[in-house]
């Protein structure tokens, strides 16, 4: 990302010369000079937040990235704060160049590539963590789920097993009064295969009711799943009720425990690497430090022949032509677009737009349309070609960089990113997320000194001296790099030390309920 100027005394960056906004490192109050132009702030800029840098007439666009952003609803002048009250955005109208940037993905030389240290799995997958999953079909069985997975991790259970890293209730709020032959359903049957699958669990139970409509046999046969000694299945009616449920689904983790617990670490190929890439609570300073920051650590990973995948389609929504010049084939780029026009389409259905995001807390950060965070968003990505575009919670089978189409809403998105297979997430914050997402380890990272430093027990990484100028995309890229092989090795996330992660697991509730 061109950098007009990295002066650590200018008190606002503009991040490409074409750009007649800039963005504040920290709040200006009337009559600073902000170090761009010549430019003095015509009244208090809080930090994050945008500052003209030349005069824009009312229906002009506001530049930023190089690309627009959105409108000026009023003429704003050099140094006036440009924000809600007097910029907006239209409908996205971008020009696509499909596959004009196509390339081979530029791969290190085998010897050359980085491992890490995981457990590996009989179908060839590797697990960066070692638990045991509990799935329910529906509902009503999560009651018990969540029973059986408080006796093993907080009641001793585990006692004997060190080397599990706990049992995981993955308990929602769906499963029954839903047409099997929809999207929703399809879309929840694919997440709970998709964690049975995942290689961060040494064994999986799945429990349900016994009457609901996602019947546990038709979603086996449908995934191409089949029970053995480390997928083990049941339901509540059959079994006689809710204590001898608990006590025969105890028993059946039991059966599993020693073979789990001897699952050893191992060095393994980072090709073995799935990683989430998230956004969250993100703030003007997100496309500025921790996102392209990511974006670097995720060319690495691809580099030393892993997978990066970046997801949130309403969070490319204007940016999205970006992403179409780097697939490598126009298919890719077209399927692409294809999951733009659903959302425009699931959106309109639903009285809803695009642009409803950015969330309170984006705005309050910075952020003002879609279109820049989106432009912001999309850094996670880095700069390796796109290779392949799944829908939500798809196995993710090529290596690489890919993406997949999900909400915007962090809890869905990563639980259909872990179900495709993903078993580390990073996560950049502006504002403070918290969230983790067992089975897979969570990394945050900061995209600002003073969240950091008021959250330091919940960001594993700071960005933030890229906004000072103390630091740089590549040597924090690095860092995220060399802290993601150390948290597939086992090192804890924060979020870990935490223990969240319990109540993330949220499956895409779509279509109707009947």
């Amino acid at each position: 990302m061109p950098v007009e100027t990295l002066d650590r005394q200018a008190q606002a960056i503009r991040l490409n010369p074409a750009d007649n906004v800039a963005v504040v490192r920290s709040g200006v109050a009337a009559g600073t000079p902000v170090g761009v132009a010549g430019v003095v702030a015509s009244g208090e800029v809080p930090r994050g937040h945008k500052v003209a840098v030349g005069f824009i007439a009312s229906g002009a666009e506001v530049i930023k990235y190089g690309q627009t952003i959105g409108y000026a609803t009023r003429d704003i002048a050099a140094g006036d704060h440009v924000h809600l009250h007097n910029m907006a955005m239209h409908d996205s109208e971008v020009v696509h160049h499909f596959a004009a940037d196509a390339r081979p993905t530029p791969l290190l030389p085998e010897g050359e590539r980085r491992t890490f240290l995981g457990f590996g799995r009989a179908n060839g997958d590797v697990g960066t963590r070692n638990y045991i999953g509990i799935v329910s079909s529906v509902n009503c069985s999560a009651t018990v789920a969540k029973a059986v997975a408080d006796h093993f991790n907080n009641k001793g259970g585990l006692s004997a097993h060190p080397n599990v890293d706990g049992v995981v209730a993955l308990t929602h709020g769906g499963g029954c009064a839903i047409n099997t032959a929809s999207e929703g359903y399809r879309f929840l049957i694919r997440t709970l295969a998709g964690y049975a699958r995942n290689p961060n669990f040494g064994g999986i139970l799945m429990i349900g009711l016994g009457c609901e409509t996602n019947q546990i046999d038709m979603l086996l046969e449908r995934s191409g799943l089949a029970e053995g000694p480390f997928l083990k299945t049941m339901t509540i009616q059959r079994t006689g009720g809710t204590r001898k449920s608990i006590e025969a689904a105890s028993e059946a983790i039991r059966g599993m425990l020693d073979t789990v617990n001897a699952a050893e670490r191992t060095p393994q190929p980072l090709s073995k690497l799935k990683l989430a890439l998230q956004c969250g609570g993100s703030d003007g300073y997100s496309g500025i430090s921790a996102n392209p920051a990511l974006g670097h650590a995720a060319d690495l990973i691809v580099r030393h022949g892993g997978t990066a995948v970046l997801s949130e389609t309403p969070e490319i929504y204007g940016a999205e032509h970006l992403l179409t010049r780097r697939a490598q084939t126009p298919a890719v780029a077209q399927k692409l677009m294809d999951r733009i026009e659903w959302w425009r389409d699931y959106t309109a259905k639903n009285d809803a737009e695009l642009n409803n995001n950015p969330s309170h807390g984006n705005k309050a950060g910075g952020l003002t349309t879609i279109l820049e965070k989106s432009l912001g968003a999309v850094a996670k990505g880095g700069t390796m070609p796109l290779e392949a575009v799944y829908e939500y919670a798809e196995p993710i089978d090529r290596t690489g960089f890919v993406f997949m189409d999900t909400p915007g809403y962090d809890p869905v998105a990563v639980t259909g990113q872990v179900a495709g297979g993903c078993n580390v997430i990073c996560f950049t914050t502006g504002r403070g997320s918290v969230s983790g997402f067992k089975p897979a380890p969570c990394i945050k990272i900061a995209t600002n000194d003073a969240m950091y430093e008021h959250m330091e027990e919940d960001m594993d990484v700071n960005c933030g001296g890229i906004v000072t100028g103390a630091d740089t995309i590549e040597a924090a890229g690095e860092r995220i790099f060399e802290k993601i092989i150390a948290v597939a090795s086992g090192e804890p996330s924060l979020s870990e030390t935490f223990d969240y992660g319990d109540n993330e697991f949220v499956p895409w509730p779509l279509g109707a309920v009947t």
